[in-house]
């Protein structure tokens, strides 16, 4: 157990260690923020993929402050409140599809420009916060490894949503750079960076729904 100043930052090592191992199983599964990161990294390269998953990675760090101060619980408990960012994320990503669409029939089939990073930045952080889901997740999964008989829980509830921020975000820059390296080997295939924008358009869309479509469940 990590202890400073007479504060557990940390549960013991057993149930961190479990916990580790269950953040980098969830981690690997394929969702919202990994797509759009694999799309980012398949339009503008490398640096384009690494930049999204930082700000993926950032707007995970608005879903874990909120989980320390409580804030996640309205979420968690008003139906009004969870389908006001719910509504408001779908459709932000619809308006991201619609975006590479309408670059697609501006551009014809060149590619189209590649975002500012400050923008795809932003446009990132903003993809993961408008996603309820990330906030009860978090409100539901990390008080499970928090020492029940801590001087302070919520300083263990933030240092375990640091650490899975901090290993979630690695795995998406791997993610990126492994989507880049992919997408670099095709893109002197005309008709294809055409389809992956429609492709990219799609699954937005797609997401979109299902966000809208979500159901506020038990934290």
């Amino acid at each position: 157990m990590l202890t400073i100043a007479g504060i557990e930052l940390l549960p013991a090592w057993p149930v961190f260690l479990g916990f580790v191992v269950a953040g980098l199983a969830l981690n690997v599964v394929p969702g919202a923020d990994m797509t759009f990161i694999i799309a980012s990294a398949a339009r503008g390269g490398r640096r384009d993929g690494i930049v999204a998953a930082l700000g993926i990675g950032a707007g995970a760090l608005v879903h874990i402050c909120a989980a320390v101060l409580g804030l996640s619980a309205i979420l968690a408990s008003s139906q009004a409140a969870f389908d006001a960012i719910k509504y408001a994320g779908a459709a932000y990503l619809l308006w991201i599809a619609f975006s590479l669409v309408r670059q697609g029939q501006t551009n014809g089939d060149a590619a189209p420009p590649r975002p500012v990073r400050a923008r795809l930045f932003r446009t990132a952080m903003l993809v993961n916060i408008l996603n309820p889901k990330v906030a009860l997740f978090f409100l539901a999964f990390l008080p499970q490894f928090v020492d029940p008989a801590a001087g302070l829980p919520a300083a263990q509830i933030l240092c375990l949503g640091l650490w899975f921020d901090f290993a979630g975000t690695l795995v998406n820059v791997l993610v990126a750079i492994l989507a880049a390296g992919a997408a670099g080997r095709l893109r002197e295939v005309r008709w294809l960076g055409r389809a992956a924008r429609w492709f990219a358009a799609t699954v937005m869309g797609a997401l979109a729904i299902q966000l809208a479509l979500a159901a506020r469940r038990q934290a």
